[in-house]
C-alpha cells in the first residue's frame, strides 16, 4: 500500500471547492432537529455553545491540516498505516469506514422518516431507500468530480430556504433570549456536544486531500464551510428561540420545518411540502460524499474494486431500511452516528498529531545520522 497518493491531474479538483463538499457533507438532517437538542442543554445561551463547537472544530481542521502537510500526499488510511503498520493501521482504516457506513444510514433513514412523516405515511421504507440509493450509486460510479460537480451546483441551488425564515423572523419575541450568560458553562459544553452531529462531516477532508491541486490554498475554504454551516445553524437557532416559547420547541421533532411551515402563499397551502422534496438536494450530497468515502476506503486498505463496494453497500442499505420504521430505531442509529463519531472525529486527530510528529522527527534524527556515517 502506498502511503503517498499519486493522483492524475484529470482526477484533481481546484482548493476553492473544499467549500462545497464540506459545506455539503455538514448541511444534511441533522440542521432539522438541531435547534431543539441544544436549546434543551443551553436554553437562551444556545447560541454561545454553538459558537463555542465552532472554535472548537476550528482547531480540528487546523490540527488535521498540520498533520496532512507532514507528508507530501497522503490520506488518512496512508498515514496511519504509515504510523501503527500495517495490520493497525488497517484496523483504523476500517473504523473510519463503519464510521461513514453508520453516518449514510442514520442520514437515510432520517431523511425517509421526514418524508414519510410529511408526504408518504404509507410509503415502504424500502422502496423510498432504494430510489434514493439509486440516485447515490448512479452519482458515485461518476467519481469524486462528478461528486464534488453535484454538491456545487446542489448547494447554491438549495440555499433558497433561507429566505423562508424571514417571514418567522418578522414575528419573533426577543424576550425569549433574555435573559444572557445565566446558562452554567456545564450546560453549555453540553450544548457544544450535542450539536458534534450536525456539524460532523469535515472529516471528509482527511480523504480528498490527495485529489486537491493547490493545496497551500485548501485551508481558508475548509474554514469558510464550517463558518457557513455554523452560521446557518446559529441563525436557525436564534429564530426558533425567538419564535416559539419552550413548551412549543419541546414538542416539536424538527423545528425548522416547523418554521418552514409557517409560510402563508396564495398559490399553495403548504409550504412544507415543498421544502421536504427540496432537501433531497441538501442530502443527495451528503450521501454521495460517504458513500464515496466507504468505496474509496475498501479500495485503498483491502483492493476491493469501488464498483464492487458500491453495489454491495446500496443493496445491503437498501434490505436494512425496512428494519428501521420505528422511531426509537431511527434515533438509536442517530444517536450510535454521534457517540461513535465524537471520539473519531472530534478527539482522534489530537491524538494522532503528536504520533506523527514523533515519528516524522524520529526518521529526520535517523536520516541524519545515517548521512553523517
Amino acid at each position: 500500500m502506498d502511503i503517498n497518493l499519486k493522483v492524475k491531474k484529470n482526477l484533481q479538483i481546484r482548493a476553492f471547492y473544499l467549500f462545497f463538499i464540506i459545506a455539503s457533507i455538514q448541511l444534511g438532517v441533522g440542521i432539522i432537529g438541531a435547534p431543539k437538542l441544544i436549546y434543551l442543554e443551553s436554553l437562551q445561551d444556545s447560541w454561545i455553545s454553538i459558537l463555542i463547537a465552532f472554535i472548537y472544530i476550528v482547531a480540528v481542521v487546523i490540527t488535521m491540516f498540520f498533520i496532512l502537510n507532514q507528508y507530501e500526499n497522503a490520506d488518512i488510511y496512508g498515514i496511519q498505516v504509515d504510523i501503527f503498520g500495517k495490520w493497525i493501521g488497517k484496523f483504523l482504516g476500517t473504523i473510519y469506514i463503519v464510521h461513514f457506513g453508520i453516518a449514510l444510514l442514520s442520514v437515510l433513514i432520517t431523511y425517509i422518516e421526514v418524508i414519510r412523516v410529511y408526504i408518504f405515511p404509507m410509503m415502504s421504507n424500502f422502496v423510498m431507500g432504494f430510489l434514493l440509493l439509486c440516485l447515490v450509486v448512479y452519482g458515485v460510479l461518476g467519481g469524486l468530480r462528478v461528486i464534488v460537480g453535484v454538491c456545487t451546483v446542489f448547494f447554491l441551488l438549495s440555499h433558497w430556504i433561507v429566505f423562508l425564515l424571514i417571514q418567522p423572523s418578522t414575528r419573533m419575541d426577543i424576550t425569549h433570549l433574555q435573559p444572557m450568560f445565566v446558562s452554567p458553562i456545564s450546560d453549555l459544553l453540553s450544548g457544544a456536544h450535542i450539536s458534534a452531529y450536525t456539524f460532523m462531516g469535515f472529516e471528509i477532508l482527511f480523504l480528498v486531500y490527495p485529489f486537491i491541486q493547490n493545496k497551500k490554498k485548501a485551508k481558508l475554504p475548509a474554514l469558510l464551510a464550517t463558518g457557513w454551516t455554523t452560521l446557518f445553524l446559529l441563525l436557525i437557532t436564534i429564530i426558533t428561540i425567538g419564535y416559539f416559547s419552550y413548551q412549543q420547541i419541546e414538542r416539536r421533532e424538527w423545528v425548522l420545518l416547523s418554521l418552514i411551515k409557517v409560510q402563508n402563499f396564495t398559490f399553495v397551502e403548504r409550504f412544507d411540502y415543498i421544502v421536504v422534496a427540496e432537501w433531497m438536494m441538501i442530502i443527495v450530497p451528503n450521501m454521495l460524499l460517504l458513500m464515496w468515502g466507504i468505496t474509496y476506503g475498501m479500495k485503498r486498505l483491502y483492493k476491493v474494486p469501488q464498483k464492487v463496494t458500491l453495489y454491495s453497500v446500496a443493496v445491503i442499505m437498501s434490505f436494512a431500511c425496512i428494519y428501521f420504521d420505528e422511531h426509537y430505531r431511527i434515533q438509536s442509529t442517530i444517536d450510535a452516528s454521534a457517540n461513535y463519531g465524537f471520539w473519531l472525529v472530534y478527539v482522534y486527530p489530537f491524538l494522532l498529531l503528536p504520533i506523527v510528529l514523533i515519528k516524522k522527527k524520529w526518521i529526520k534524527k535517523k536520516e541524519e545520522k545515517s548521512n553523517a556515517k
